[in-house]
């Protein structure tokens, strides 16, 4: 009985965290209360409409990089955990390494296998059944685009660790 609602009080921390969010309202939270709240951004990409992209990593290996948009008139237009299978799914062959760091920003890990010719990002990740997992892009080393992407759950051993998307 006490195992099931440990249980119980485990998910229960997990939603009720999953829920909280970002404390950013599109429309009404500005540029300045990001960099109030969050402070200097990892990355900032300013984009050709005047709107600019600001990733916050939360972790060297954490669960989630929140990208927030804000929009010419300083106003937040998103913030989402791009760190999401949603989002890997987003990711096709041919895609060149800027338009995968600008997404989901900088990697948690890199490594190049030389005789394969291969590049490979990764990033932690919360997956749909809150355990930690891990996505990777695999480049192709000479000409730098995409070749295909990988998802492996991390080992679940007697004790895993769940995390909270």
């Amino acid at each position: 009985m006490k195992s099931l609602f440990l249980t119980f009080l485990l998910v229960l921390v997990s939603l009720l965290a999953a829920c909280a969010g970002v404390p950013f309202q599109p429309g009404v939270s500005s540029g300045d209360d990001v960099l109030r709240q969050w402070g200097a951004p990892a990355q900032r990409w300013s984009e050709p409409d005047g709107s600019q992209r600001l990733a916050y990593p939360w972790g060297p290996m954490g669960f989630a990089t929140w990208m927030v948009e804000v929009g010419p008139d300083g106003k937040v237009r998103s913030a989402t955990n791009v760190l999401v299978e949603e989002e890997f799914a987003k990711v096709q062959a041919g895609q060149t390494q800027e338009e995968i760091l600008r997404h989901f920003g900088r990697p948690g890990w890199v490594q190049e296998f030389e005789r394969r010719q291969e590049l490979v990002w990764e990033w932690r990740y919360c997956d749909q059944w809150t355990y930690p997992a891990r996505f990777n892009v695999l480049f192709d080393s000479t000409t730098g685009l995409v070749r295909s992407t990988l998802q492996i759950r991390e080992s679940l051993g007697r004790h895993h660790e769940i995390c909270a998307r």
